[in-house]
């Protein structure tokens, strides 16, 4: 018994001797009693398998997806899994190695890691404001990417982007810009024809018509030149709207507005006389009046219009030397005829020979232009009853009427004395000494002068001169 387990060189003994007692059994130590001998009997332990390098396949043989394992046998090329084989792992491209690069054959017939092949993935793409983009093998290794920006809007940066080896993209994020400007259409250009008396016409027009390409945001919409509804003057005028998206660009369009004055030839002023016109004094609707310069009266229509048709309503009239009628009943009906036409300047003396009146009749004799111009006519009432004399200009005046000239305006025979009466008959100076020429018309050109004698004055500075 001995020997055999010697033989047995891989056995563990371990031998109890006892006397004669029951031996002790204990359950699961590998012995068992024997009731017979005081011997026990030992359970032989597992070898570990012999070292044989000449085995072809020691460990399992290596199979990895998706990759290779190339592998360096001590026995030579034909051997992939001998003991102390070692083999170097990869994977195909597009797939990455997970676990050890390099493995051994161990004697335990295991291989001394494990590896495997992922397959290698970019993360996904964020989407781009405005924009999309489509991609050829979605995350995965070579798969491309193309960006595309909606209407309106265009691409800034990459086009394109390419999953690579490491799991990144290629290039940067594109953005998507709004650079088209926005879409505007103004109104047709029109025209207008003035109102009656009027240089302007009011002009209305629907507002643009304004569309973003991109996002459909117009921001604000600018006008330069008046606004819809205004009255534009004769001529042409450029109006001009600028509409303004989110992104600030911008977009002008324009059209014209036309105002046309339908006019009448120039009218001439009549010869010692004058116009006065409204408006522009020839456009349609104006009406022209005539006037007479003082010592002239007016035969003929007293006004015209310019009508639609460019021409002027009637025909001119002329400004005659003014007719006086002295053969009146009364000192009433004689200064009635001077009326709103004439300005008198009434002188009373007590006889021809009378020194203040010899020298006002004298000066003023020196100065009939500028009483014309002024509208100015000179009454005399020179002497007493019954040997007064009264005249205007050349045409003699009746004692009647002298008397009735006299009491009416408060003038006495007795002494000098003269008094202005303007235009509405009013007395509006009174004079007890002879005044120069210059004082008179000093205070009518101050005083007594309408508007538009003013403006006559301005024109006719220099004429008596």
């Amino acid at each position: 018994m001995a020997g055999q387990l010697t033989q047995r060189g891989a056995l563990s003994l371990l031998l109890f001797l006892t006397p004669a007692v029951t031996p002790t059994w204990y359950a699961g130590s590998g012995y068992y009693p024997d009731e017979s001998y005081n011997e026990v009997y030992a359970e032989e332990v597992p070898r570990a398998p012999a070292l044989d390098y000449r085995v072809p396949r020691w460990c399992y043989t290596l199979n990895i997806q998706d990759g290779e394992a190339t592998c360096y046998s001590p026995r030579g090329g034909n051997y992939h899994s001998s003991l102390g084989t070692r083999c170097e792992l990869s994977c195909d491209r597009g797939f990455r190695l997970i676990g050890r690069r390099s493995v051994q054959c161990l004697p335990s017939r295991r291989w001394s890691g494990t590896a495997y092949c992922r397959q290698m993935r970019c993360h996904a793409l964020p989407f781009i404001t405005s924009g999309t983009y489509t991609c050829t093998n979605g995350v995965l290794l070579d798969s491309r990417c193309d960006y595309s920006c909606a209407s309106g809007y265009h691409l800034e940066g990459d086009r394109s982007r390419i999953c690579m080896e490491d799991g990144q993209w290629s290039g940067g994020e594109p953005v998507c810009v709004d650079i088209d400007p926005p879409k505007i259409r103004c109104p047709h250009s029109r025209e207008k024809i003035a109102e009656p008396e009027k240089l302007t016409a009011r002009v209305y027009w629907d507002p643009p018509l304004v569309k973003d390409s991109a996002d459909g945001t117009i921001t604000r919409v600018t006008l330069r030149g008046p606004e819809p509804g205004s009255h534009f003057p004769e001529g042409e005028h450029v109006i001009r709207y600028t509409a303004y998206d989110r992104a600030y660009n911008r977009a002008s369009c324009k059209f014209i507005v036309k105002v046309q004055v339908r006019r009448c030839p120039p009218l001439k002023p009549p010869q010692h006389g004058y116009l006065t016109c409204t408006s522009a004094g020839d456009n349609y609707g104006a009406t022209c009046e005539y006037h007479c310069d003082g010592g002239y009266e007016r035969q003929g229509t007293p006004s015209r219009v310019c009508q639609s048709s460019r021409q002027w309503s009637g025909s001119p009239p002329i400004c005659a030397p003014m007719k006086i009628n002295v053969n009146v009943n009364s000192a009433a009906g004689l200064l009635d005829q001077f009326y709103e036409k004439q300005r008198l300047l009434i002188i009373s003396a007590p006889d021809p020979s009378n020194r203040y009146y010899k020298m006002q009749i004298s000066m003023l004799q020196q100065c009939t232009c500028g009483l014309d111009l002024r509208h100015v006519t000179i009454i005399e009432l020179v002497g007493q009853p019954p040997q007064e004399v009264g005249r205007i200009r050349e045409q003699q005046l009746s004692a009647n009427i002298i008397e009735e000239l006299r009491q009416f305006q408060r003038l006495t025979p007795s002494y000098f004395n003269m008094v202005l009466i303007d235009k509405q008959g009013i007395d509006r100076e009174r004079y007890m000494e002879p005044v120069t020429p210059e004082e008179i018309f000093t205070f009518i050109d101050d005083y007594l002068l309408s508007n538009q004698e003013l403006i006559q004055r301005r024109e006719q500075r220099d004429m008596c001169e």
